[in-house]
């Protein structure tokens, strides 16, 4: 029961970083030009920490990085400013 419910946090927190990375896009513009690469770092690093933490088993490895990938991520995709009609 404990397992799940830290399970359940974690996807929580997961799910929070999509808001958190598309803040930091809209409110980083002008640095998100200037250092893109180190975004692609990140997310890059975030994504091999997580894998790394689900082959140790170490929840908050696994959590902790992949959150890293999914705000640095976010912040890489433009927004798109076209609306359909």
């Amino acid at each position: 029961m404990q397992e799940l419910l830290q399970l359940i946090i974690g996807i929580i927190f997961l799910i929070l970083g999509f808001f958190a990375g598309n803040l930091l896009r809209d409110k980083t513009k002008e640095e998100q030009k200037k250092g893109k690469i180190w975004f692609k770092i990140l997310t890059a690093i975030g994504i091999l920490g997580g894998i790394v933490g689900l082959v140790i088993r170490k929840d908050w490895v696994l959590f902790t990085f992949f959150f890293i990938a999914i705000v640095s991520s976010r912040s890489l995709i433009p927004e798109n400013k076209k609306k359909l009609k």
